[in-house]
């Protein structure tokens, strides 16, 4: 068949194939700003049509293109070529507004939900299943329109068709070959029903302090508070045991721990405590207690509990009360703090306690025997130095060696 002929064959069809694509058009036009008025009042939908605005403006003229080349004789050169070609096109087309739907109504959910209130619990465990949901409903439509794709071409229905012949085995071999990822999809579908974790949660995973930042089809990414990402697999969730602080509320206590000494007048602490929890704003008025939890023979450990709607609010909290207590001893009661005591004794009074302390002859020294027996030898201007004892006797005549000042004996 010459040029001529095939476009005296097409001339038709092509006029018809542009009729239809730009009647696509108008109706695009036309049907968007009445679906856009018509769901103004209601979020979810007014969410879904936004979504679906894109993927229309494409679906509509290849619906028509399509409707137009099946009307096509087949007898015109490279006609089942080009229908083929818009088939494809069309499923593309219509998975794509399929899954703009689906994620406009997660869209319309979270707008109905927001996050960004006191009490965003409820908030939060409705946007953790609407996201994972959605998640796994989108790739549920894009596996199946790959699957209507596919099916489109015979070599690969007869491929599909050997498929199912072995399906036994096949099925084995992807089971094990994907287990990991089967095993997380699972996880999502669990983690959406039950909801051990949700958007916005505090975690301790790992030892690590974080709050969800997402929640993915596979994994679940926790945003560390240094600004790091830990990225971890749903399944890990299921199989391992984690910390949640807000589980059921945000609202948390925390402890500030403090070492003073037995000294310490407690009540005005107390009072300086309550002060100043009352006046931050990081404090919900539920908790603020100070006890001694702990004794030692240098001091005493007191424990202050203070609660707070967050754990980032009962964290600035509770530094804010550590600062505040240190600065409160160290200006009303400096003794407080604590302090290493040490007796200090002079040399005549050691030498009582020792002349009464029994004494191991087959130990003793012969200057050990001279002092007990009182005729110890002194040198004039000297300390004689006891071996039993090492306390120095600082004995002098008058303007002889000074007293010791009271870090000298305690060094020695």
């Amino acid at each position: 068949m010459t040029f001529e002929a095939i476009v005296r064959e097409w001339a038709g069809p092509l006029g018809l194939a542009l009729a239809a694509m730009l009647t696509g058009l108008i109706a695009y036009r036309v049907s968007r700003p009445i679906a856009l008025r018509l769901t103004r009042h209601t979020r979810v939908l007014r969410a879904v049509a936004e979504r679906m605005d894109g993927p229309l403006h494409l679906m509509l003229p290849l619906a028509a293109l399509a409707v137009v080349l099946d009307s096509v004789p087949d007898t015109v050169p490279g006609i089942d070529g080009i229908r083929h070609c818009a088939g494809v096109l069309l499923i593309a087309a219509g998975t794509w507004v399929a899954v703009a739907a689906v994620q406009g109504v997660g869209d319309g959910v979270a707008v109905l939900h927001p996050q960004d209130v006191d009490d965003n619990l409820r908030a939060r465990r409705v946007l953790t299943q609407t996201r994972v949901l959605t998640r796994i409903v989108k790739g549920v439509l894009i596996f199946a329109g790959l699957s209507f794709v596919l099916m489109t071409f015979p070599r690969a229905r007869q491929f599909g068709a050997s498929l199912l012949a072995s399906a036994g085995l096949s099925a084995l071999v992807i089971g094990i070959a994907a287990r990991s990822v089967f095993g997380n999809l699972i996880a999502g579908l669990q983690i959406a029903l039950s909801q051990p974790i949700r958007i916005d949660d505090v975690l301790i995973v790992e030892g690590e302090w974080g709050r969800v930042e997402e929640i993915t089809s596979t994994y679940v990414v926790l945003k560390i508070w240094d600004e790091r990402r830990l990225v971890i697999p749903l399944q890990w969730f299921i199989e391992h045991s984690f910390q949640n602080w807000t589980r059921s509320s945000s609202q948390i206590i925390g402890s500030v721990m403090l070492w003073v000494d037995y000294t310490t007048d407690l009540e005005p602490l107390r009072g300086e405590a309550t002060r100043l929890a009352k006046a931050s704003k990081n404090f919900d008025g539920r908790v603020c207690l100070l006890q001694v939890v702990e004794t030692s023979e240098r001091g005493m450990q007191l424990r202050l509990i203070v609660s707070s709607p967050s754990a980032g609010q009962n964290w600035d909290l509770r530094c804010l009360l550590r600062e505040g207590l240190i600065a409160f001893l160290q200006r009303e009661q400096p003794h407080a703090l604590p302090r290493v005591r040490a007796e200090v004794q002079s040399a005549e009074a050691a030498r009582d306690t020792d002349a009464r302390a029994p004494v191991d002859s087959r130990k003793a020294s012969p200057e050990l025997h001279a002092r007990l027996a009182g005729t110890e030898p002194r040198q004039r201007g000297d300390a004689a130095v006891s071996d039993a004892t090492g306390m120095a006797d600082l004995t002098a005549p008058t303007g002889g060696v000074p007293e010791p000042d009271e870090a000298e004996i305690a060094g020695r």
